[in-house]
């Protein structure tokens, strides 16, 4: 095996020095610095990152949680984390919770005793307490698509609160009154900022909002299954389901398909997140999009912002703007839509999704009787 003294005889210099070119540190002549450089290729020497990290106190490697890497919206996420994160020169430890608190426990004790310089997370509860380890080692933090009440921490999300907003909307426009959402967990942020969005839409409209017609469950295909069929069990045929995700998404499809029903002609049907490899599903969805790989790439770069040190001591929020990309899920009026079955023809309309200030949100939640306002409001 290849040492460090075999590189510093090659190139005619000390260990030491091999040492500082290695470490990138400024005070080496730039011809020294070929000379050891050319002697490292040429041996093939692979510096030991271990012992440089115990003296650097770095360890070059970022934690990603997600809640579920074979959601689509996830992946891509991912690959922005990745791809930000190696072209600064850092490594991906990454982790799967499944929305489950004592997984996500069980990676937060990984991640601490594995000294990661910095942890990128979507965690399942917007409870702050949850994340106590992070807090307790001081291990710089971005939270990612959802947020955290209790601690002042960066965070990238996409605007869900306007993109559920667009989708009802659109829904109405196109006559439906009866319009159930079926989200994810209370406790997070985006499944909450969702149903939020549903519910200034209806307000807008005029449209009493029925409790009944709020389902809430998991981000999983299954309970988007079960809380269909527990919809129409109950009696409240809606004339369209907003589902809060893409895994939900998929659930509604297989429930309404066994109950031997038709989207859109029974039941109109949007989803908030795409899910592109499944475009050959007809009728194919209705959807309010976030930039998943850009959010991916904002949450990896203000880590590593942070990691270098860059000065700015407030917190900082970026909030992207979300796409309604209108396709053939919702079709038209419920009573007079007669779409041809063609695979082929897949038709859709990308729409900015006009973002509401935080001003015109307070304002619209205040006319929403019994509703509290959320703690980012």
């Amino acid at each position: 095996m290849t040492t460090i003294a075999d590189v510093a005889k090659r190139a005619g210099v000390s260990t030491v020095t091999v040492s500082r070119v290695i470490n990138s540190a400024s005070n080496v002549y730039p011809a020294t610095r070929d000379k050891v450089e050319r002697a490292i290729r040429e041996l093939h020497y692979v510096p030991n990152s271990a012992a440089r990290s115990l003296r650097s106190k770095r360890t070059n490697a970022i934690a990603l949680l997600v809640p579920d890497i074979t959601n689509p919206f996830w992946t891509t996420v991912a690959r922005g984390v990745e791809d930000a994160a190696q072209s600064g020169g850092y490594s991906i430890l990454l982790c799967n919770t499944d929305e489950d608190p004592a997984k996500q426990l069980h990676y937060l004790d990984v991640v601490t005793s594995q000294r990661v310089d910095g942890v990128i997370i979507a965690p399942y509860s917007a409870n702050a307490r949850k994340l106590k380890r992070l807090r307790e080692r001081e291990i710089t933090t971005v939270v990612v698509d959802r947020r955290i009440q209790g601690w002042e921490v960066d965070t990238v999300i996409g605007d869900s609160i306007s993109g559920a907003r667009a989708l009802v909307k659109h829904l109405i426009d196109l006559g439906h009154q009866r319009i159930a959402v079926l989200s994810g967990p209370q406790n997070t942020s985006s499944a909450e900022d969702r149903v939020t969005g549903y519910t200034i839409a209806l307000t807008e409209a005029g449209i009493p909002i029925d409790l009944r017609m709020i389902r809430r469950g998991e981000f999983k295909t299954s309970s988007g299954e079960t809380l269909t069929y527990q919809l129409l069990d109950d009696g409240l045929r809606p004339t369209a389901i907003f589902a809060t995700n893409n895994s939900i998404a998929l659930g509604v499809v297989d429930a309404v398909d066994q109950r031997g029903l038709r989207i859109p002609q029974d039941i109109a049907l949007v989803s908030f997140d795409d899910i592109p490899h499944l475009s050959h599903i007809f009728p194919f969805l209705t959807v309010a999009v976030q930039p998943a790989y850009e959010m991916g790439i904002k949450a990896a770069q203000l880590l590593l912002s942070r990691l270098k040190g860059e000065p700015d001591s407030q917190p900082c929020h970026i909030v992207l703007p979300t796409c309604l990309i209108v396709r053939y899920s919702c079709g038209g009026k419920p009573d007079d839509l007669n779409l041809p079955f063609r695979k082929d023809i897949l038709p859709e309309k990308k729409v900015p999704v006009q973002p509401l200030s935080l001003e015109e949100r307070r304002e619209l939640l205040r006319r929403i009787p019994g509703l509290k306002l959320p703690f980012y409001c």
